[in-house]
């Protein structure tokens, strides 16, 4: 027997939530959201366990010595704050088959794997002691995580997600190999950014299916 069933194919709305930065600076907490997060977010769904998805987040990370637990990041007593633009496209894949047209399949978690180009302020050179420039910087990371998704009401739904971001660079806290003032940390380990929030999405344009079952 042969059914015909219709999806939404097509998934837009906005990131709201918090962030925080693991570094050398502040707390070693993996998930400690001390500042916001911002953005938009676009899903294609490719089938009721697939969906290509890109966001544009703006990040502003911050984080202080005097937070930390460990005695001496309090006796350094370091600094700093920066914000974080980034663009990124990945893969989402849910662990149950999921369709808000659907009666049954409207919540479900979700792994998501995405590769990013961000950009943020670095610093340039000292102009005098304890002074500095800076400059925009762009590099890549690697945002990866999970979240559950779930029909709110109607075409709109919600989900709550935490994604972890690993970059390539020591220098979001305006590390820098070359001023020995801003030589602080392990040079080996690099910085990481979290989000931790909800997305607000609104699911359109049907695409139809077939759906094949024997008995």
């Amino acid at each position: 027997m042969s059914t015909f069933a219709t999806a939404q194919i097509h998934e837009a709305g906005i990131q709201l939530g918090g962030s925080n930065y693991i570094g050398d600076i502040g707390p070693a907490n993996y998930i400690w959201p001390n500042s916001y997060a911002v953005g938009v977010i676009y899903k294609y769904n490719l089938n009721p366990r697939v969906a290509l998805r890109g966001t544009f987040t703006y990040f502003d990370i911050k984080s202080d010595d005097a937070d930390s637990k460990n005695e001496g990041r309090k006796s350094r007593n370091l600094h700093f704050s920066n914000t974080i633009k980034e663009f990124a496209v990945g893969v989402e894949y849910s662990w149950f088959d999921y369709n808000v047209s659907s009666q049954d399949h409207t919540s479900t978690p979700y792994i998501l794997l995405e590769f990013a180009l961000i950009n943020y302020k670095v610093t340039d050179k000292e102009i005098a002691p304890g002074e500095y420039s800076y400059k925009p910087f762009n590099t890549f990371s690697i945002p990866f995580g999970l979240g559950y998704k779930t029909k709110v009401f109607g075409q709109f739904a919600m989900s709550f997600e935490l994604g972890m971001r690993y970059t390539f660079q020591d220098n979001l806290d305006y590390n820098h190999h070359s001023i020995s003032d801003l030589q602080f940390g392990n040079p080996n380990v690099n910085d990481w950014y979290m989000f931790t929030g909800v997305n607000l999405v609104y699911t359109f344009g049907r695409q139809p299916c077939y759906v094949t079952r024997t008995f």
